[in-house]
């Protein structure tokens, strides 16, 4: 990889430290590494209304399709939890990945001892639902 995947990790773990985790206590931290060197951090941000709740990757994707960036913009991703392996992105965050990011992009899934596991789209969700396909 030619980037530091251990850096990557570092920036989502101090994403995490602001996420808004009021009710589930579970914290998620995200960076997104562009390819002009800047990071795109997002965090979990909770509503007692859990359906108006966003995760980390979904914020720090928004972010940076606000902020003007494309999916070619993009490096990687990490992703930072505290679970007993390393985090996996629920459902709609592949889908929204989907979007926004290239079947090969690294996501880097870790959890707080830094455990890493390095994937890509294309083994997250081999499967996806994509209406470009049904066109």
């Amino acid at each position: 990889m030619d980037f530091n995947i251990d850096e990557l990790i570092e920036k989502a773990f101090a994403a995490r430290i602001n996420a808004y985790a009021f009710y589930s206590k579970f914290k998620v931290g995200c960076a997104i590494l562009l390819k002009n060197g800047k990071y795109i951090l997002g965090c979990n941000i909770e509503n007692s209304s859990y359906s108006l709740s966003m995760c980390a990757e979904r914020v720090a994707l928004f972010k940076l399709i606000s902020e003007g960036y494309t999916k070619a913009d993009i490096k990687a991703i990490g992703v930072i939890a505290d679970c007993k392996n390393p985090i996996s992105p629920c459902g709609a965050c592949r889908q929204v990945f989907l979007e926004f990011l290239d079947l090969d992009t690294p996501i880097i899934l870790s959890n707080l001892k830094r455990e890493k596991k390095v994937t890509n789209l294309s083994e997250l969700y081999p499967y996806p639902f994509d209406l470009n396909e049904v066109k």
